[in-house]
């Protein structure tokens, strides 16, 4: 595993030093859309509305829009927020683990102690143990602030992330509010049916059925030679684009993603602040007619 963030988990004043990983991944099969008829790779392109011009990801910042106004933030304005900058996982309080809500959890991260020695790690996982609580961090993460959930999962500290509030819908179900007579007799047969699907919960013996037959249906046409040529699907636009050579969407994303992250730890690793470039000067556009 490769750590995504570095930082320091602190609490009183105690100060916990720590790598963060993702602690799933997708296992679905992968897919792109191809055209129908000839099997083609559907291309998807960044196209400025204003001169028509494919833009460069490298180019591309972001935006707020209300309606009348927009105001771009550059990537600099993103990372001069203090919060950006933050590379602290502050417990904010600690509370019974009975108390956070399923339905908030979100991404799940294991951290890993990044010090000479564990100690500090050890101690906060084992209190965490022995009072049977959970606590709540505040820490940001890729531009935005982030609640989440620290709790032990065997001799590992997990970070949850937590949907905010406002996040969670409320359930309003007219259906509910009408009275509904269960009797003694009904509830005992459910409950006896419960008994007899009882068991202890090993998430090994699940399988993701749908995947593992759609691997299924992949080979079986690979062995009937039911395919094509991979690189008969990508047209002369594609290799114009990168000079003859045929580059992976995907890959190249990948690495925009490193690339950007690199450059992301080494100003946090610098003393001077980055200097501020200047916005390029914005394009006026006709207003319709």
């Amino acid at each position: 595993m490769r750590a995504i963030w570095k930082g320091a988990l602190t609490f009183g004043l105690v100060n916990v030093p720590v790598k963060v990983y993702s602690a799933t991944e997708d296992h679905d099969v992968p897919l792109h859309q191809v055209h129908a008829a000839d099997g083609g790779r559907i291309r998807y392109q960044r196209i400025c509305e204003i001169d028509g011009e494919v833009v460069p990801f490298a180019d591309i910042d972001k935006a707020y829009d209300d309606g009348e106004r927009t105001v771009v933030l550059t990537k600099d304005d993103i990372s001069s927020l203090p919060s950006e900058r933050s590379r602290e996982i502050e417990v904010v309080e600690f509370v019974p683990t009975d108390q956070i809500d399923l339905l908030t959890l979100d991404r799940a991260y294991y951290l890993e102690p990044d010090s000479s020695s564990p100690k500090a790690y050890v101690l906060l996982r084992r209190t965490l143990e022995q009072t049977d609580r959970t606590a709540v961090v505040r820490f940001s993460l890729r531009q935005k602030t982030r609640l989440a959930a620290l709790r032990v999962r065997g001799d590992v500290l997990v970070l949850q992330t937590l949907l905010w509030a406002d996040e969670v819908r409320e359930a309003a179900f007219p259906a509910l509010d009408e009275p509904v007579r269960i009797s003694a007799k009904e509830l005992e047969l459910s409950a006896s049916l419960v008994d007899s699907f009882s068991s202890d919960f090993d998430p090994d013996e699940f399988v993701d059925e749908y995947q593992r037959e759609l691997r299924t249906l992949i080979d079986a046409k690979l062995e009937q030679g039911d395919a094509l040529d991979t690189s008969e699907t990508f047209g002369e636009q594609a290799e114009a684009d990168t000079g003859g050579e045929v580059i992976d969407l995907m890959a190249a994303l990948r690495a925009s993603v490193e690339r950007s992250r690199a450059a992301r730890e080494g100003k946090d690793a610098g003393d001077a602040a980055p200097a501020k470039k200047k916005a390029p000067a914005k394009k006026k556009s006709k207003k319709a007619s």
